[in-house]
């Protein structure tokens, strides 16, 4: 029996397969334009037809994690103001097998919870209108949304004179979850915290 691939295998095929279609080494002839005029006249038709055969080789990945149930989970680690959290998260080109998805609801309440404690202070601001705009929320509008959510995970932007954590709160499948693509399904809000006076960036 072949020894099926790991979760890192697949990322680095995902990455070098990304790479032969960007470098035109891998094309999908079959593609074609959109048939929306005003979208279709931006695109060349060797772009098209090199995300296609990405779009379409991550697909038969994504079936592959399925039937073998490899895991999309990786593990990442952050620090700020010196407390930090090792949680999982699932990679961003590999979708979460169903053993997945309950590890990501199992660490969904010690991820709220090293946020709240690391966020302390800090001004709350609630992502809108698919990232174009925010909207300054209180604790208690996060903990009504951590409680509808299923899943978490954590992202930072950090120089000397700034300080942005996101947490992203989630239900259904995380790599449909952004910028609403599996909605109804898939969904997340993202809650930015900032030093009071600043405004969120990311």
């Amino acid at each position: 029996m072949t020894k099926a691939y790991t979760t890192q295998e697949l990322i680095e095929i995902l990455a070098a397969e990304r790479q032969a279609c960007l470098q035109g080494q891998r094309l999908n002839l079959a593609a074609q334009p959109s048939g929306n005029i005003a979208i279709d006249k931006y695109l060349k038709p060797e772009g098209l037809q090199k995300f296609t055969a990405y779009q379409d080789f991550k697909a038969a990945v994504h079936r592959y994690q399925i039937e073998h149930g490899v895991s999309g989970i990786v593990w990442r680690q952050m620090t700020v103001k010196g407390k930090t959290i090792a949680y999982p998260e699932v990679d961003a080109h590999l979708i979460a097998v169903p053993e997945d998805l309950e590890i990501l609801k199992d660490y969904k309440t010690a991820i709220a919870e090293f946020w709240r404690e690391v966020t302390a202070g800090m001004d709350i601001y609630l992502s809108i209108n698919h990232g174009k705009g925010y909207r300054q929320i209180t604790p208690a509008d996060v903990e009504r949304i951590v409680h509808r959510t299923q899943w978490a995970t954590l992202w930072k932007s950090e120089n000397i004179n700034f300080l942005e954590i996101i947490l992203q709160l989630g239900w259904g499948q995380p790599q449909e979850a952004a910028y609403k693509r599996g909605w109804p399904d898939s969904g997340s809000e993202y809650i930015h915290a900032v030093h009071p006076g600043n405004r969120p960036i990311c």
